[in-house]
């Protein structure tokens, strides 16, 4: 074993993460399938991942990628981007997660298993208010035909059997299909998935010849990035994003530096002194 995990070290197409992910696997094969103790596993050391600096976009190329997105697939954009969601988060709001009054944002069972508060944009108020508004009126309709039903988190469709089909507990952005749950019977709707989003998301960048990679998540951590460099301190923000250690956070301080190391190439001096 030693002498496999070795070899995907010394492997040069092998990533760190696949090889914590095969010694996982060994660990998993031993001491669940086989039931094989093996004491020398612990003392495997895991491999170091390298940290990399988040892609960021600025707000024109924000603006850029957003130009070629549409209907809930442009809301939910535009949430990660001024809310700094997850698209996971993003996609399982309910109506009773938004506080229009507040203007916040309460993010449920996000990363870990923790609630937390964002911020509600004020230039999204009116598109959100439409938008619930479109649930609201579906949702009617569904009730009408003995459907309206959504899925509760944890027990919770023991405790309180018909809050699924409340009102308040119904997605922010509705499925367009309506399924039988197999187990309950019951007509329910799912929220639009995220594999949606992504696609859109994906085609919009290609469309808008940006040069960076970016994904879904990438609205998410330029929403960190401007907070920093427009001098949110850097608690806020781990509050925000919902990070565990501000280690986390700590990684968006590189918008602080403008250009390698915070200096001045001195060929911009030279040119500079021409002038």
């Amino acid at each position: 074993m030693r002498a496999f995990l070795s070899f995907l070290a010394v492997h040069k197409r092998v990533c760190p993460r696949t090889q914590n992910q095969a010694l996982a696997a060994i660990r998993f094969l031993y001491r669940e399938v086989l039931d094989i103790d093996l004491p020398h596993i612990d003392g495997i050391r895991r491999a170091k991942v390298s940290p990399r600096e988040p892609t960021s976009l600025s707000p024109s190329e924000m603006h850029e990628v957003v130009t070629y997105l549409s209907g809930a697939h442009r809301l939910r954009a535009l949430l990660m981007y001024g809310s700094g969601l997850r698209l996971r988060e993003c996609c399982s709001l309910r109506i009773k997660d938004l506080d229009m009054d507040r203007r916040e944002i309460v993010v449920r069972d996000g990363k870990g298993g923790k609630d937390r508060v964002t911020v509600l944009p004020e230039s999204l108020v009116t598109a959100l208010r439409e938008q619930i508004g479109r649930a609201r009126d579906q949702h009617i309709a569904d009730l009408r035909n003995d459907a309206g039903w959504v899925s509760l988190p944890y027990a919770m469709d023991r405790a309180a059997p018909s809050a699924g089909r409340a009102w308040p507990w119904q997605w922010l952005i509705p499925a367009t299909r309506i399924f039988t749950d197999a187990h309950s019977g019951q007509r329910r709707r799912h929220f639009l998935h995220q594999s949606a989003t992504q696609r859109a998301v994906a085609k919009a960048v290609k469309l808008s010849r940006i040069s960076k990679p970016a994904t879904s998540h990438t609205f998410r951590h330029s929403f960190a990035t401007e907070l920093i460099e427009n001098g949110a301190d850097i608690r806020t923000v781990q509050l925000l994003m919902g990070h565990k250690s501000v280690e986390t956070t700590m990684i968006y301080l590189h918008v602080l530096r403008k250009g390698a190391s915070g200096v001045r190439s001195p060929l911009d001096r030279l040119f500079e002194d021409q002038d």
